[in-house]
């Protein structure tokens, strides 16, 4: 029997905001020559860097709930594993969307990151790694701006990457505006939970099953702080692959409603 592929811990970040019509989520169309979740429609995110784990100049820029209480909530059995997740978390966001939850001091934060431009391009190629940026622009990581909210886990049967992913809400810091301006994505832009499960339903954006099930709990919520403040499942998602070939199947709690909600002209038994 095939062994799994090993998993690797992730870190996605749901940005919110208020607007006229209600709630509305940032939402990224992955490009299609990506390796895992190719042309899906995703939060910012990504995998765990192993700069992440350290201090570039052996000082710990954090602001915010410690390590330890992050390690609480997300089960990660040791203080390192939470703070690199929630490193990675900002730094995800910083490369991904130009959105920084980082400021001079633990009660600011950063209102404006045209400023930073540079670096942030600098940091997504691997020129210098998150923790270098921290050290030489003196910021510190406010991860008090974060709230735990999911964590989903790839099926074993994955045969490419398989991810143990913390997802994350935040409301977006005010003067900051996300963009698109990533490598992975080919457009970006703020939408409605609901506006976002109907385009789904007609198929015109694909959803996996964790940014499905994200969306639907955020629909019911009409506000960013109404979202910040509401309490969080965390117990770990992991969905099973049963049947082979035309006949995947794969299964959740809510994979029912998923499959209900998948377009017409979508294989009801595939993995979309």
């Amino acid at each position: 029997m095939t062994e799994p592929v090993a998993l690797r811990d992730a870190s996605t970040v749901i940005l919110l905001r208020d607007a006229p019509a209600g709630l509305e989520v940032f939402l990224q169309r992955r490009v299609g020559r990506m390796a895992f979740a190719a042309g899906m429609t995703v939060f910012p995110g990504g995998g765990v860097d192993p700069s992440d784990r350290t201090p570039a100049d052996g000082e710990d820029r954090w602001a915010g709930p410690s390590p330890a209480w992050w390690a609480a909530r997300f089960g990660t059995g040791d203080d390192a594993a939470a703070r690199a997740l929630v490193l990675a978390a900002v730094r995800e966001t910083f490369e991904e969307c130009g959105v920084l939850f980082a400021g001079p001091d633990a009660h600011t934060v950063v209102a404006d990151t045209s400023d930073h431009a540079d670096r942030r391009r600098a940091v997504e190629k691997h020129e210098i790694s998150f923790g270098e940026f921290l050290a030489e622009t003196r910021l510190v990581v406010r991860s008090d701006l974060l709230r735990p909210h999911a964590r989903w886990i790839t099926p074993e049967g994955e045969t490419t990457r398989r991810y143990d992913t913390r997802f994350f809400v935040a409301a977006l810091p005010s003067g900051q505006r996300p963009d698109g301006e990533t490598s992975e994505a080919v457009d970006a832009a703020w939408v409605r939970p609901t506006d976002a499960l109907d385009e789904f339903r007609r198929g015109d954006r694909m959803l996996m099953p964790p940014t499905w099930a994200c969306l639907r709990h955020l629909a019911g919520h009409g506000s960013v702080a109404e979202a910040m403040a509401a309490e969080a499942d965390l117990a770990p998602v992991q969905p099973v692959i049963s049947g082979t070939g035309g006949s995947v199947r794969v299964n959740f709690d809510g994979a029912d409603e998923y499959r209900a909600d998948l377009p017409p002209r979508t294989e009801r038994t595939s993995n979309s």
